[in-house]
């Protein structure tokens, strides 16, 4: 089991044809077979993009057009900020399952039109501004690093793209693995949540724990922390490992990322440790040690 994506994911590019769509599309191809299926170009319609190994997919002129023809059911877009909302709001309106955006410095602005359309549709996006994510040996989305993941047990949800990999980095090499690993970007206006993807890992049974890496600024984990205690009370609860990036920012600074602003009391890292320490994660000093913090948590 995993969650969003596995081996029967069928994914589209938006963006394929530039340096970076190219990059990370060969990446995935070469990826345990992710099955990447197509490209879309409003221009290309109709020809072939090749990979340096001799790779080849066909690019169709629009989302609809490009799953139609292949089926697909997720999506990842390369393409530049001042176009990413738009190649979102296709997607969206192609009614592609599963849509991840990659692309940094979409303005807030177009990101709130998006979430109103967003919000009427059957579609989830994940991001912007996110490294994507990936199921171990079934697929890659996005710009993870592929040899730094091993199939097993942990569930890792992170706000910060670096820290992703330090997490995933940890727990392939404390042994345990990982089941799904979701990068939710650092945007202050974006599709998932952490309280969306804790909801999926609580549900999967090949989850058996969870990281969660925060960042200063906005609310999110404070909410994700009082989800936590709520399902506890049900009787849903998994073994948890924490980390807040950006503790060491002064106050009312930026940090970070673009939401990432600390006001007075609120959006600190203090609040935010405290609010996941009262959920019963066990908070890492150090995000060096999440994996070794994870086995000591697992060992009791």
């Amino acid at each position: 089991m995993a969650v969003l994506v596995d081996k029967n994911t069928k994914v589209l590019v938006q963006g394929l044809t530039g340096k970076t769509g190219t990059f990370h599309t060969e990446q995935a191809l070469r990826y345990f077979g992710t099955k990447m299926v197509g490209g879309v170009h409003p221009k290309k319609g109709g020809e072939i993009w090749h990979g340096s190994e001799g790779e080849s997919l066909p690019i169709y002129a629009s989302v609809a057009k490009g799953r139609d023809a292949t089926g697909a059911d997720a999506s990842v877009i390369y393409v530049p900020p001042a176009g990413a909302a738009d190649a979102i709001i296709e997607a969206i309106e192609a009614e592609v399952p599963f849509i991840v955006c990659i692309t940094e410095g979409i303005p807030v602005a177009d990101m709130v039109r998006v979430k109103a359309r967003l919000d009427r549709s059957t579609s989830r996006l994940l991001g912007p501004n996110c490294p994507g994510i990936m199921t171990p040996e079934e697929c890659k989305i996005g710009i993870m690093p592929g040899s730094i993941f091993k199939k097993g047990s942990v569930g890792i949800v992170s706000r910060s793209g670096t820290l992703t990999y330090e997490a995933v980095f940890q727990t392939t090499n404390e042994g345990l693995g990982q089941t799904t690993a979701v990068g939710i970007g650092g945007d202050p206006v974006k599709g998932t949540e952490f309280i969306d993807v804790l909801e999926m890992f609580l549900a999967d049974d090949a989850t058996e724990s969870i990281v969660m890496i925060g960042e200063i600024g906005g609310a999110a984990e404070e909410d994700a922390a009082q989800f936590l205690i709520d399902e506890a009370k049900k009787g849903r609860k998994k073994p948890m490992v924490g980390f807040i990036a950006g503790r060491t920012a002064p106050k009312g600074r930026t940090m970070g990322h673009a939401g990432a602003v600390v006001s007075g009391g609120k959006g600190d890292a203090e609040s935010k440790i405290a609010a996941m320490e009262a959920a019963g994660i066990t908070v890492s000093p150090s995000p060096a040690r999440l994996g070794t913090t994870l086995t000591q948590v697992l060992k009791g």
